[in-house]
């Protein structure tokens, strides 16, 4: 069996990466190696023959002699000063941190300790470096949990306190408009309530874009049908395109989709929109078809001025506007990006197809519900088949309503509508009133003093000891609403609600079952 010749065990530690020195039992110096010599900045004889503590600080030689003569007691292989932050000493005096491995080396009859050192110094600063990182990294995370809550916040309120005096201005316009008959102020106020539907939009999609760049819309996937869908878009602009002259055909369908329903909605409506702004004649069409890989195909087709293909790179920027051939402006370009915003939140696809003088293809795919998931049977939307002027006038109306205007607006156009209207401003007021009888509640969802419309509803039912059909009405489109459980007496409505939206959800909810008031 061949051995190291023992000059190339001597070379072997000579050449050693890390520094190396070998000790007796008192912790003498027996043998440093040239990366001790480089490490420490003493020449080697001025290393042989002295002790190891003298490579240590001050703060840390009592603390090494000791750990050394306990380890001579009993010695094994182990690092040394586990636990003990050992710092050297250089010839110049700087100090650093440093590692070291001993072994116990058998000579003749009596054990040395060979040991291994190496400057942590590296190690550490990385250590700390990591864990400063690891910090702030936390500390970014928590900021911007706390961001997001506080943009929460403020959209919730922006939404609200923005949607209040539009609001107002819906229901006065309303009220005035069957109240006056001179032709030049009934001119003015049709006007007016262009104005208001065109800051009602604006304002809308502004604040759903603020809602989806914050992240406080969280996607709720479920299964549901298609035709649902379809005849509430449908019900929404068929007269809108009828007014334009245009035709609009809605096939039905038949397939589930699995996706989350009311962005879906919001993203077709945003493309229906679209396209009856940009068609000038002919028809829109809404379809879905099922793809040879099984993901649904939603498209939206018109026969509208089209897209240029120099355009269609920017369709989806803010505030970006399609030019017409006569150089003018459709809208306020905020409909797309809207649309482009959704899909990326539910990880759908998206394409368009356009061509100038012909018209546009807006198509959406997404996954199909899973074989053999149920989906509820769709409901009539509140007021799709009634007559909301043909409800009994002798109805009294409860009205909660925490800001004034909007509820002097809504107490007005009730009135001039023929309801016997009480109008209250909070949840103990209303329990007040309710002992005259009520046969509907209209409810703001945010009220003064933290209290919420929910809130009233549940608290008017449990004193009227029946249920209480009621229209809850917010300028909050937080997800909070959207989980509210079904409520067949209970209808949503978003601010800023148009006077004959409201008279339409009142007499679809009162139509067939209220009683006149005492």
């Amino acid at each position: 069996m061949l051995t190291a010749p023992p000059e190339l065990v001597r070379m072997a530690l000579q050449s050693a990466p890390d520094g190396m020195v070998i000790l007796d039992a008192l912790g003498m110096i027996l043998f440093a190696n040239a990366q001790m010599c480089t490490l420490f900045g003493f020449p080697r004889e001025e290393l042989i023959g002295q002790n190891v503590e003298m490579l240590l600080s001050e703060r840390s030689r009592g603390a090494h002699a000791t750990l050394r003569k306990r380890y001579m007691s009993r010695p094994h292989r182990r690092s040394a000063g586990v636990g003990l932050q050992l710092r050297a000493r250089r010839r110049d005096g700087g100090e650093f941190p440093i590692e070291v491995r001993i072994s116990a080396v058998p000579w003749q009859d009596e054990t040395l300790i060979g040991a291994s050192i190496r400057d942590a110094s590296a190690r550490k600063r990385i250590e700390a470096e990591l864990l400063a990182a690891r910090a702030a990294a936390e500390q970014a995370r928590e900021n911007a949990v706390r961001a997001d809550h506080a943009k929460s916040r403020f959209l919730a309120t922006a939404s609200h306190d923005l949607r209040q005096p539009l609001q107002t201005l819906a229901l006065l316009n309303g009220a005035l408009r069957r109240t006056v008959h001179d032709s030049e102020a009934t001119a003015a106020l049709a006007q007016q309530e262009q104005a208001i539907g065109a800051m009602s939009r604006l304002l809308n999609a502004l604040l759903d874009i603020s809602k989806l760049e914050s992240g406080a819309i969280k996607p709720a996937p479920a299964d549901f049908a298609i035709d649902a869908m379809f005849d509430e878009l449908r019900r929404e602009f068929t007269s809108l395109a009828a007014r334009k002259g245009l035709t609009l055909e809605v096939s039905g369908t038949g397939y589930r989709a699995h996706s989350d329903p009311a962005l879906l909605e919001q993203l077709l409506r945003n493309l229906m929109s679209n396209a009856i702004k940009y068609t000038r004649s002919g028809w829109i069409k809404l379809r879905c078809s099922l793809e040879p890989d099984g993901e649904l195909r939603i498209e939206v087709r018109d026969t509208g001025i089209g897209i240029p293909a120099e355009q269609l790179a920017r369709i989806y920027d803010e505030f970006y506007q399609i030019r017409t051939a006569d150089g003018a402006h459709e809208g306020y370009g905020l409909g797309l990006t809207i649309v482009r915003r959704i899909v990326d939140l539910l990880g759908l696809r998206l394409e368009v197809d356009s061509h100038v003088g012909e018209g546009s293809v807006f198509a959406v795919l997404l996954p199909a519900a899973s074989a053999g998931a149920s989906v509820a049977p769709a409901e009539d939307a509140p007021g799709a088949h009634r007559d909301a002027h043909a409800l009994d006038r002798r109805q009294r109306i409860l009205l909660v309503e925490d800001d004034c205007g909007v509820r002097d607006a809504t107490r007005m156009l009730l009135q001039v509508e023929g309801y016997q209207v009480a109008a209250v401003a909070s949840q103990e007021e209303a329990l007040a009133a309710a002992a005259e009888g009520i046969d509907l509640l209209v409810t703001d969802y945010h009220l003064s003093d933290g209290q919420t419309g929910t809130e009233v509803i549940a608290a008017l039912r449990r004193t009227l000891g029946k249920p209480l059909k009621c229209v809850l009405i917010t300028g909050d489109t937080s997800s909070s609403l959207r989980e509210l459980p079904v409520d067949p007496d209970l209808c949503v409505a978003s601010k800023p609600l148009q006077a004959e939206q409201l008279l339409t959800l009142l007499g679809a909810l009162s139509g067939a079952t209220a009683a006149p008031a005492a």
